[in-house]
């Protein structure tokens, strides 16, 4: 990831050299004065008293309890003044990722899907004008302070200090964690993890993903990849504390009443990588035709998990390269959020109107599954790309026949009817025409113009930017961000042939998500005076 341009001009590279060394020497004072007389000297506000345990992060330490001891209604002026001080939104993020995981440890719903769309929000900066790069992340900062308030902040943390297990013993780390993570020990699964995490993150990774491997479930999978994510940006030292997030999430996850439903993969995973000697193998690199690929995805949108599993795992035998069977999981994710009849009325909820797709719904949760199990398979040693892989398919058929709906009797947007309703035929007017349709909220009109501009040779870039607006000023139920920057990575790791399906889908989405502005974006654009 690279540094964002400031928008303040030149003068900024000074300005934020001057800022760090400030909170440097904010950080050694106050590890020499104690954080009751940093309080009362003004070197911080409202330190909390600490305990024996308490996690501290150093330098940054005083920007990482300024996101968590902020009221809300002050955090967007005052960084609006951090940003013409000098602060780089890559500092800011890099603050609020080590506040939300000091703060909620993976176990708050709103907390830890607010971590995911970090990372995404600056992403999203990158491809805004100058201006705007501050927008989509300040909209989820502001989501992060408010929640992490109203969880008490620095009073309620979940993470602390935690010493690493003995690491003599017969089993591999990840194998102990499983086992941990299995007998509801988080005590334990915490301890062999930090223990991994001493030797690399890339070690760290891997044995964290025989817990993940487990089940298949979409926060399980997404929190981990959106925590590596995060690592460019806050730097492989910290990967520990971003990580052992997924070790207390699957902890809980096995608490769940619900975890017994989805205790297949830890028998299929095994027989899967048994039965085609994947455990012998290096990852193939045989490429593959579109057809064939189209192919494979239509098998596994139609087959039942386990099929799936199987045809996966089969391919990848073949020596079919993983990108390749990655885009077809990808793809067949994607037919949920283009065949879903959105959601039923006896599902409503705030925000979440009957027809809606945006969210939770089957096709984005899915999409978000087969996009975190694809790069986490391109970033893992050869054991877990194979499982990653194996398990990405056997979810995204799973994820069809489990949360309802008939799927296979529904047709993908666009139908011909929305096809033939436009009007425009250059450029210019097939977006101006998408966008009056998100703004009607008319999820096949919107999904039928984009299908029609792809087709018609017309560039990506225009399109995305259209998307990308509404994606920033929306609150998205939460998957805003991190459903566009889902479709953002889909998009460029698929082939030509194929990738408009996803920027399709992104239209759709968008359209159902449109007339709820995110909570402080308004407050972010008089700040920031956009």
């Amino acid at each position: 990831m690279n540094p964002q341009p400031s928008i303040f001009g030149d003068r900024n590279s000074i300005r934020n050299r001057r800022e760090f060394l400030a909170e440097v020497g904010r950080g050694m004072l106050v590890a020499t004065v104690g954080s009751a007389m940093a309080s009362e000297l003004g070197l911080v506000t409202g330190f909390a008293e600490e305990s024996p345990g308490a996690l501290d992060f150093g330098s940054i330490e005083p920007l990482v309890r300024f996101m968590q001891e902020t009221p809300p209604d002050k955090l967007l002026p005052e960084l609006g003044d951090k940003l013409r001080a000098g602060t780089e939104l890559r500092r800011l993020v890099t603050a609020a990722a080590l506040a939300n995981a000091r703060t909620f440890g993976g176990e708050d719903y709103v907390g830890f899907h607010t971590m995911m769309a970090l990372a995404p929000a600056l992403h999203m900066s990158a491809e805004l004008p100058i201006e705007l790069q501050p927008l989509p992340v300040f909209k989820v900062l502001y989501r992060n302070t408010r929640r992490i308030q109203e969880k008490g902040g620095r009073k309620e943390e979940v993470l602390h200090r935690v010493e690493p297990a003995n690491q003599d013993a017969p089993q591999t780390g990840g194998e102990r964690l499983l086992e941990a993570v299995r007998r509801k020990d988080v005590d334990a699964a915490e301890r062999i993890f930090a223990a991994a995490a001493q030797n690399s993150p890339e070690v760290a990774l891997n044995e964290l993903l025989y817990a993940v491997e487990d089940h298949t479930e979409v926060h399980r999978v997404v929190m981990p990849y959106r925590a590596w994510d995060l690592l460019d940006l806050i730097g492989k030292e910290q990967a520990h504390t971003l990580l052992r997030q997924s070790v207390r999430y699957c902890v809980q996850a096995e608490k769940s009443p619900g975890n017994s439903r989805q205790g297949e993969p830890r028998t299929v995973l095994p027989r899967m990588l048994e039965e085609h000697k994947l455990l012998e193998r290096q990852p193939g690199t045989r490429m593959a035709e579109d057809s064939w690929v189209s192919q494979l995805n239509d098998t596994l949108f139609r087959a039942s998990p386990e099929e799936a599993a199987a045809a996966a795992a089969a391919a990848l035998a073949e020596g079919f390269s993983p990108g390749d069977v990655g885009e077809a999981i990808s793809l067949a994710a994607n037919q949920l959020v283009l065949r879903d009849r959105g959601r039923p009325p006896g599902e409503e909820s705030l925000g979440k109107p009957p027809g809606s797709v945006h969210g939770d719904s089957i096709g984005v949760h899915a999409s978000d599954s087969a996009c975190a199990w694809r790069n986490l398979a391109r970033v893992s040693n050869t054991r877990n790309t194979f499982a990653c892989l194996i398990l990405g398919a056997y979810q995204v058929a799973f994820d069809r026949v489990n949360r309802g709906g008939d799927f296979l009797r529904w047709d993908p947007l666009p139908l011909p009817y929305h096809i033939a309703q436009i009007k425009a035929t250059d450029a210019d007017g097939l977006l101006r025409e998408a966008d009056d349709a998100i703004r009607q909220n008319l999820q096949a009109h919107a999904a039928a113009i984009i299908h029609r501009y792809g087709t018609g040779g017309y560039p990506a870039r225009p399109a995305f930017d259209l998307l990308l607006r509404y994606a920033v000023s929306e609150d998205g139920a939460l998957h805003a961000e991190k459903y566009y920057r889902t479709v953002v990575e889909e998009f460029s790791a698929t082939r030509p042939a194929l990738r408009w399906h996803h920027l399709v889908a992104l239209a759709r989405v968008t359209a159902s998500e449109y007339g709820r502005p995110a909570p402080g974006m308004a407050e972010a654009r008089d700040v920031l005076k956009v």
